[in-house]
């Protein structure tokens, strides 16, 4: 394993393939070109608005701008989203012209989506996206939006929104790749969501992403990724 990118991104193997986790947490599959990321949550602050709670505008657009950042980084011709595409009902509202917008940008990406537990509008929201369904297999990994055991398979997944507390970066809790060995859990790919702490064991491997920079806070036992 090897850290590289000026802590943009960190190299690492799982399942025998070599994959960058990058510090705007998303999880690039060198092979194939394929971005991976996970809860997108597009229009989640628009479904607080209307049900009355005063948010602040802007937060998908800034998430988009984070998108293309990691497309044009990594060269991926794919982006696949793990689940929680949307956060609930599709309206027409400004995150959804911004996305019309990001997929204007990038013609050549094919964006691909597995349906996690707030995508019940998801499929008729026509937003270019290839659905795959909830479970999706490819190569040495299985795709669910929840973190789980596929025997033969290593899972990657998202779903926990998993955070840590690192010493020397305050009281904050930050995102990170939890590398276990079985399933990598990603961190949520929006901005406006909260995060569950992680509980991790002396085999798993823990990436944090923070202030842009993606590093090591426990590398995993060799052989357990």
């Amino acid at each position: 394993m090897a850290d590289d990118g000026e802590g943009r991104w960190v190299e690492c193997e799982i399942a025998g393939e070599a994959v960058l986790l990058l510090a705007s947490r998303a999880l690039y599959w060198i092979r194939e070109r394929r971005l991976f990321l996970s809860d997108l949550h597009l229009g989640k602050a628009d479904v607080f608005r209307r049900a009355g709670v005063a948010l602040p505008r802007g937060g998908t657009a800034g998430d988009l701008v984070r998108m293309s950042e990691a497309v044009a980084l990594s060269g991926a011709r794919e982006v696949w989203i793990l689940g929680d595409v949307v956060h609930g009902a599709v309206h027409d509202s400004a995150w959804r012209h911004d996305w019309d917008a990001w997929r204007c940008m990038h013609p050549g990406v094919a964006v691909a989506a597995l349906a996690g537990n707030h995508d019940r509008a998801l499929a008729g929201a026509g937003l270019g996206v290839e659905l795959l369904g909830e479970a999706f297999d490819t190569g040495p990994f299985a795709l669910r939006h929840e973190p789980g055991v596929v025997p033969g398979l290593h899972v990657l997944s998202g779903h926990l929104h998993p955070c840590l507390a690192v010493p020397g970066l305050g009281t904050r809790r930050w995102p990170v790749f939890w590398l276990r060995p079985e399933t990598t859990v990603l961190p949520a790919f929006s901005q406006f969501t909260g995060g569950c702490h992680v509980e991790a064991d002396r085999r798993d491997g823990l990436v944090v992403c923070a202030a842009g920079t993606a590093a090591w806070v426990r590398r995993p036992r060799p052989g357990t990724c």
